[in-house]
């Protein structure tokens, strides 16, 4: 049965398992059984249309809806075949959710972990200007609030200034899980970031873990292009020596991992120890060959991700591979906004993992 709980989750078939551990985490803040997930429904005609339908009445409660749209595994049959769904058919879905209860619902937050189109963030001659689009799309179906994860460029808020847009870093949930599993490799450590574009966030990570940083400056052949990008022509890193340190490398997103695999290799080179790696978002979109052989290589240690985008098991079962749970800091960012409550005390956690690491290192 439930209560006077005005709070309520829709969790799109994309990331079931997710929204479920994020429910039940916000069962333990809150000492309750209060089911919290509303039942919908998500169908597709045999020619691709879809449509939404939502099991039960939302008036007046403050709805989150969870949405994956980097999910690739799910699928639906068009004309007989099998299709896998399109980050733009997630968002397709996302705001046909948002049109079954607006209106009726007395507050609509949208979790996308993963913003949709991020990379899309800024126009350079005649390109598209998809996320910026896709925001005032959500803002004009009447979206309240907007909830990421180390968005890509986060001044991207810019084009819905007078909507909320809360950017969360995953930062110490992925530095919690890196210093209990490495506990005896942590000491002497340097955060080092891939590029100048991630120089804020390896800061970030830094200040975090009470350490020095360091960055590559990619040098590319402005010259050519191959597959849409400048090719890179040589790593020129910048810097505190990396030589007999543990080097953490820090990103938003590994797509291919091509560079990121390049930058442990550019590490090792310079007499780096332990190398690992950390991202808020694994894609790896190239599939894992080169992580397997970089790491037979001895290049890098482990990689450190989160589950807050889709990762099969295939991946998550491998031995470099390190799977970090965010559900209990998405459960903790709900309570807080559901009671009103500031989110500053919840990222500041500098010196619980500062008085982590000392730990440790007397041990």
């Amino acid at each position: 049965m439930r209560k006077d709980d005005n709070l309520r989750l829709i969790v799109l078939n994309n990331c079931k398992a997710f929204g479920k551990e994020v429910s039940r985490n916000i069962n333990l803040l809150r000492n309750n059984e209060e089911e919290y997930i509303i039942q919908h429904c998500l169908s597709r005609f045999s020619n691709g249309e879809g449509k939404a339908k939502i099991e039960e009445s939302v008036r007046d409660k403050d709805i989150y809806i969870i949405s994956d749209v980097g999910n690739y595994s799910e699928t639906y049959v068009m004309h007989g075949l099998e299709h896998h769904i399109s980050p733009d058919e997630h968002f397709q879905d996302i705001k046909r959710v948002i049109s079954t209860i607006c209106g009726y619902a007395l507050k609509i937050n949208l979790i996308m972990p993963l913003l949709y189109q991020s990379r899309q963030h800024k126009r350079r001659g005649r390109e598209s200007l998809d996320c910026a689009i896709a925001l005032q799309e959500l803002e004009q179906l009447g979206v309240d609030n907007i909830i990421t994860f180390d968005a890509h460029d986060p001044n991207v808020s810019n084009a819905i200034p007078k909507l909320p847009f809360e950017n969360i870093y995953p930062t110490h949930t992925i530095v919690d899980a890196l210093v209990e599993q490495e506990k005896s490799n942590i000491a002497n450590l340097l955060v080092v970031s891939p590029d100048m574009g991630a120089m804020d966030r390896a800061r970030y990570y830094a200040d975090m873990l009470g350490t020095d940083v360091g960055a590559f400056y990619k040098r590319r052949d402005l010259s050519k292009v191959v597959n849409g990008k400048n090719p890179i022509k040589e790593h020129v890193y910048m810097g505190a020596d990396v030589k007999g340190k543990n080097i953490l490398v820090v990103d938003d997103m590994i797509a291919s991992g091509v560079s990121m695999i390049e930058v442990a290799q550019e590490l090792k080179k310079r007499g780096a120890n332990n190398v690992y790696l950390a991202a808020t978002f694994a894609l790896l979109t190239e599939g894992t060959s080169g992580f397997v052989k970089a790491y037979e290589k001895g290049l890098f240690n482990k990689l450190y991700s989160t589950n807050l985008s889709y990762v099969p098991d295939s991946i998550k079962n491998e031995e470099w591979y390190v799977d970090v749970d965010c559900s209990m800091q998405l459960a903790q960012i709900i309570n807080a906004l559901n009671n009103k409550e500031s989110l500053k005390e919840l990222f500041d956690v500098k010196k619980q993992i500062l008085d982590k690491i000392e730990r440790f290192k007397i041990k």
